[in-house]
């Protein structure tokens, strides 16, 4: 992902990569690369991160003690990391989204619609699959639409991961699963299951430059801005 911004970026007009973060020195990098956020020497200011929650705690330091704000494009943070990640952005602006392509958050408008005239009285089912590298399931993306089904139902439902050993009638629920193999981009889908008909919506990327052209967009858009969190609705709010 650190490669595809340095790519977008070399002929942008408005912003430009000024270094990088990172425990491993990519061959061939172009920009400083630090180990770690405390050797960083370049004034920078709104920082992307598409690493992994390991790096939170010391960018979150950075964060706050240089007033940069920060776009969190990872996934997989625990109950403890989002409570830091609130807190932070008390301080700092933060901008933190599961997925940065303008289809998935379309998408998630339109799941919300769906739920809203079909949710009562049909099954909901998600279904995303990715690469065989991704570390955490199911996806942030796949949550972020359950959320966005169940903000909008009047009677809120579980999430069931997968159905091994789960036999009979189903429950007041939405099913996700999880598929992981070869180098699938990113693919989701919400199946809306009533009697006698389905409603299928879904989005799949091609490529992860997708994602880093919309971090790029998110970070132009968060320079400047005050302390508070932010995501993709604010951006498209101001775009669409």
């Amino acid at each position: 992902m650190g490669g595809n911004i340095v790519d977008l970026l070399k002929d942008d007009g408005e912003a430009r990569v000024a270094c990088g973060v990172d425990i491993h020195t990519p061959e061939g990098c172009k920009v400083p690369v630090y180990a770690s956020f405390n050797d960083v020497k370049e004034s920078v200011d709104v920082i992307i991160d598409f690493s992994s929650p390991a790096a939170l705690d010391g960018e979150l330091e950075y964060t706050k003690a240089h007033n940069v704000p920060v776009v969190l494009a990872s996934t997989g943070y625990t109950a403890e990391q989002l409570e830091k990640i609130e807190q932070a952005s008390k301080q700092v602006a933060v901008f933190k989204t599961a997925n940065f392509s303008l289809g998935v958050n379309l998408l998630v408008g339109l799941v919300k619609k769906a739920a809203e005239a079909l949710g009562e009285n049909f099954d909901i089912e998600i279904v995303e699959r990715h690469h065989n590298r991704k570390v955490d399931a199911p996806s942030g993306t796949a949550l972020m639409l359950a959320d966005a089904i169940n903000d909008t139902l009047a009677e809120k439902r579980e999430y069931v991961e997968g159905r091994s050993g789960i036999l009979g009638r189903r429950g007041n629920e939405i099913g996700i699963h999880a598929v992981r193999g070869g180098t699938i981009v990113g693919e989701h889908e919400v199946m809306f299951a009533g009697e006698d008909e389905i409603v299928t919506l879904s989005h799949s990327a091609r490529s992860k430059r997708v994602f880093a052209a919309g971090a790029i967009r998110a970070a132009k858009w968060m320079a400047g801005k005050p302390a508070g969190m932010y995501d993709m609705n604010d951006v498209l709010s101001d775009i669409l």
